[in-house]
C-alpha cells in the first residue's frame, strides 16, 4: 500500500497539500513503483494534529480521486469521517482506512449500503493527544480485544468479513514498548482469516530504535516490513514502495515464494 499525502502538516514531511498536479504524480510514482493499493490522506493523523474540516479534507481528495480512479488499482481513502466516505464512494474509492475503528455515528450503516472494503484500526485517544500518556493494563489484549469487538459490529450490521482488514494502529496512543509488544503479538492477531495491516514506515517507534530522523528511516522501515510480512501480514503501508518491494522479493526466493509476493 502506497502512501499519497495530501496533507501540509504531515510528519514524513511528503505531503502535497491542496496540489493536485504534484498529489496526482506522487500517486503515479508510487504505482510505478510497485503500489498495489494507493493510499490516499488529505488529513494529517500525526501526535498532535489539528483537525481538518470535511469541506477542507473533500477539497483536497476529491480532485486527486477523480484523475486517479481509473488507473486500474485499489484506492484507499484514509479518513474517519463518514461523509468524506460517502463521498469518496461516489469519485472511485473502494476502501476506507480509518484510524479511528468505525466509531464514528454513522460509520456501520454507510458500510452496510455499500460495497467498500474497510480497514479498522485500534487508536488509544485521539491524534491531538494520543501520545502524551497511553496506558494499558494488556496492550496485546486490549487491542485484540477492540479490534474483534468492531469485527463482531460489522456481523451484526451485515458487512462481510471479506471486505474487513484489522490494524493494530502502531504509533497510535502506544509507547515504543507497547508497539513492540504488539509486534511481537502479531502472529497472535494474524490467527483467523482476517487480513492484518501494519504501517510502521517512518514513524517514531523507528526513530526512538534508531535515532535517526524521519527522512533516514528508510532502512528501518523496509526492515520493519520483512518482519511485519514475515510474521503473517499481508498489506503493508509504506512510503517507500520500490524499496519494500526489493526487500519482500528477496525474502520469497528465500521462502520459495510461500505466502510472499
Amino acid at each position: 500500500m502506497g502512501i499519497v499525502n495530501l496533507t501540509t502538516d504531515s510528519f514524513s514531511s511528503d505531503g502535497v497539500g491542496g496540489d493536485i498536479e504534484r498529489a496526482v504524480a506522487h500517486a503515479r510514482f508510487q504505482l510505478d513503483a510497485g503500489a498495489h493499493i494507493l493510499d490516499i490522506g488529505a488529513e494529517s493523523s500525526r501526535p498532535g494534529a489539528a483537525p481538518v474540516s470535511e469541506s477542507d479534507e473533500l477539497a483536497r481528495l476529491v480532485p486527486v480521486l477523480e484523475q486517479i480512479k481509473d488507473w486500474g488499482v485499489p484506492i484507499s481513502v484514509d479518513t474517519y469521517k463518514p461523509a468524506v466516505m460517502r463521498a469518496a464512494i461516489a469519485a472511485g474509492a473502494s476502501l476506507f482506512n480509518d484510524i479511528s475503528g468505525l466509531r464514528n455515528p454513522g460509520a456501520f450503516e454507510l458500510l452496510a449500503e455499500s460495497d467498500c472494503a474497510v480497514c479498522i484500526m485500534h487508536m488509544q485517544g485521539e491524534p491531538g493527544t494520543m501520545q502524551l500518556a497511553p496506558e494499558y493494563v494488556d496492550v496485546v489484549a486490549e487491542v485484540r480485544q477492540f479490534l474483534f469487538g468492531q469485527l463482531e459490529r460489522c456481523d451484526a450490521a451485515g458487512v462481510s468479513r471479506q471486505r474487513v482488514v484489522l490494524d493494530p494502529g502502531f504509533g497510535f496512543g502506544k509507547t515504543l514498548a507497547q508497539n513492540i509488544a504488539l509486534f511481537r503479538a502479531l502472529p497472535d492477531l494474524v490467527s483467523g482469516d482476517i487480513p492484518v495491516l501494519v504501517g510502521v514506515s517512518r514513524k517514531s517507534m523507528l526513530g526512538a530504535i534508531t535515532g535517526r530522523p524521519v527522512e533516514r528511516r528508510e532502512a528501518a522501515s523496509v526492515a520493519a516490513a520483512m518482519l511485519a510480512a514475515q510474521n503473517g501480514a499481508k498489506i503493508l503501508r509504506v512510503h517507500d514502495v520500490a524499496a519494500t518491494r526489493d526487500a519482500l522479493a528477496v525474502l520469497a526466493a528465500v521462502n520459495q515464494g510461500e505466502g510472499c509476493e
